[in-house]
């Protein structure tokens, strides 16, 4: 099959011809349609996770037609429309038995721990606990940006966030996570603010319900103008960025008894961020993690998208082949693109 692999961290990364997967106890191979290209990814290449096997193969954002089944697989078939979670729970840890497969103790990330999807085959364990059969009418490429930026949004604002109708809501940082947490808060009737540096993705933002933007590229205290203008702070931040300067600047934005939620990648030089115990402790703010979302709470996610609350096919702005998307991969801290970026050509 033809892969993107790379040898070494922040080396070259190359399109090659590699042997093609078997499916993995309790497991299949997915045939790629469509695969997201993530920053988590290029956290991933240039080494930010030292434990990620070398050579490797990138890619968590996948959606596909089943190709290869092991024995004693009950949920899909080869030939099934199906999406996994970046995140993919054994099923048997504690966390698993209580519902909470995005934190098992033995989870496997495919991109990461194990070869993932920009290729045209992917192995994946554990499909009867993780696997989500794609709706009849979504596109291949719509699905694919659904298991990490889509459903990691999801979780942050519904499950960890508890927005609801009426909530004031800032999302720090406007890539295609940003603009998910904008999309799916604005959808359940919370106000929503917008910040980026970037003014096409705030566009996007207004479009995807955010009722105003700030560009912080001016260098400007948005978490004080946040604050006067909801008469003394949101009651939910949302740092969608990972970063130092938008996680403290998130809960400078916060009410008293507010909730932040870091759901971006704090990793490399923002890896340990000062936290502001006093505030935390004198208005009593809430802080929450936010990482990927369980396949069970893939429905209530795939309803809102089916009746139209959540146009998620929007987010997938430009669509491009292997090679070109192992090349984007590179230059993914300069963030070149707005919206989802997805790979949809494995031929090239």
């Amino acid at each position: 099959m033809r892969a993107a692999i790379f040898e070494r961290f922040g080396g070259p990364i190359s399109v090659a011809d590699v042997a093609d997967p078997v499916p993995p106890p309790g497991g299949v191979v997915l045939e790629v349609r469509a695969n997201g290209i993530c920053r988590s990814d290029w956290h991933g290449w240039v080494g930010h996770d030292p434990s990620i096997p070398l050579p490797h193969v990138p890619g968590h954002e996948m959606a596909g037609v089943v190709a290869a089944v092991a024995t004693g697989v009950r949920s899909v078939a080869v030939g099934d429309r199906v999406t996994f979670p970046f995140v993919l729970g054994c099923g048997t840890c504690r966390f698993c038995l209580d519902g909470n497969e995005h934190v098992c103790e033995n989870q496997y990330q495919a991109g990461f721990n194990g070869w993932g999807a920009f290729a045209e085959f992917v192995a994946l364990p554990f499909a009867d606990r993780n696997a989500v059969v794609i709706p009849e009418g979504m596109t291949f490429t719509t699905a694919a940006g659904l298991g990490c930026r889509f459903a990691t949004a999801f979780r942050a604002v519904i499950d960890q966030g508890g927005v609801g109708a009426g909530d004031r809501v800032a999302v720090w940082g406007c890539g295609g996570l940003g603009l998910s947490a904008v999309m799916i808060a604005a959808a359940v009737g919370a106000e929503v603010f917008a910040v980026d540096i970037d003014q096409a993705a705030l566009d996007l933002a207004k479009t995807f319900g955010a009722v105003r933007t700030f560009d912080s590229s001016s260098g400007a205290d948005i978490a004080r103008e946040i604050k006067e203008l909801t008469d003394g702070g949101v009651d939910v931040s949302i740092d969608a960025l990972g970063a130092t300067v938008t996680s403290m600047a998130s809960i400078r934005s916060l009410r008293s008894r507010g909730r932040h939620v870091q759901v971006g990648l704090m990793l490399g030089d923002d890896a340990k961020p000062p936290v502001p115990m006093w505030r935390l402790h004198a208005m009593e703010i809430e802080l929450y993690g936010s990482h990927g979302m369980q396949a069970w709470r893939y429905p209530a996610m795939l309803e809102m998208i089916a009746d139209g609350r959540l146009p998620a096919d929007r987010l997938v702005t430009r669509t491009v082949d292997l090679t070109s998307g192992a090349e984007l991969l590179t230059h993914m801290a300069e963030f070149p693109t707005t919206g989802f970026v997805v790979i949809d050509d494995f031929a090239r």
